[in-house]
């Protein structure tokens, strides 16, 4: 039951995120804002003849994610706050309550982090050949998978914690599950053709 009530907590406090990063999804592919379409790396390579981030991470992408962010905190805590019970799950909200200008605030952080925290795994990535929007095989595909679905969550929980009260336990909890709430996202964005990979 208590396990419950926790997911119920990570829901309720985070599902602003997950609508930030469908959202972004959609808005990158729109055919707006084409100026911001390039690249975060501008096309560099590294002396091992490889990109830096590679074609998918883009300015347009990342900003998206840090506005979208905003929007959506701004857009949960209201719902939350329509439905007392919801507020209450919310960490955020108990912790700073229903401000426009700390849920905006901290939209935006979580969407830069949420953005900031995918460089590090592309650029890994890429020094070890996996094209861009590619998986790979066997145990560095699967290694690579789970990475794939939490790393924007480990910097997004981290700020978090920052902003509220968050155990040890609990913030490998939002990670856990996030890792199987992001793989179904994808799974049924791949499945509306709004994503090309799992």
């Amino acid at each position: 039951m208590r396990l419950a009530s926790e997911i119920a907590q990570i829901y309720a406090t985070l599902t602003s995120v997950i609508i930030a990063g469908v959202l972004n999804m959609i808005f990158v592919k729109l055919p707006i804002f084409r100026g911001l379409s390039k690249p975060i790396d501008c096309g560099r390579c590294l002396s091992d003849g490889r990109r830096l981030f590679g074609d998918n991470k883009t300015w347009k992408g990342f900003l998206g994610m840090v506005a979208l962010g905003g929007i959506s905190q701004v857009i949960w805590s209201t719902v939350c706050c329509s439905v007392p019970a919801m507020a209450e799950k919310n960490q955020f909200i108990s912790a700073h309550g229903i401000s426009l200008a700390a849920n905006l605030g901290a939209g935006l952080i979580f969407g830069l982090a949420y953005a900031l925290f995918e460089l590090p795994n592309s650029f890994i990535k890429r020094r070890l050949g996996i094209v861009a929007g590619k998986t790979d095989k066997g145990l560095k595909g699967a290694l690579f998978y789970v990475i794939d679905q939490i790393d924007s969550l480990l910097g997004v929980v981290l700020c978090l914690s920052f902003l509220c009260t968050i155990s040890f336990a609990q913030y490998w909890l939002y990670i856990l599950v996030g890792f199987f709430t992001h793989s179904a996202v994808n799974l049924i964005l791949y499945a509306l053709r709004i994503r090309r990979n799992i």
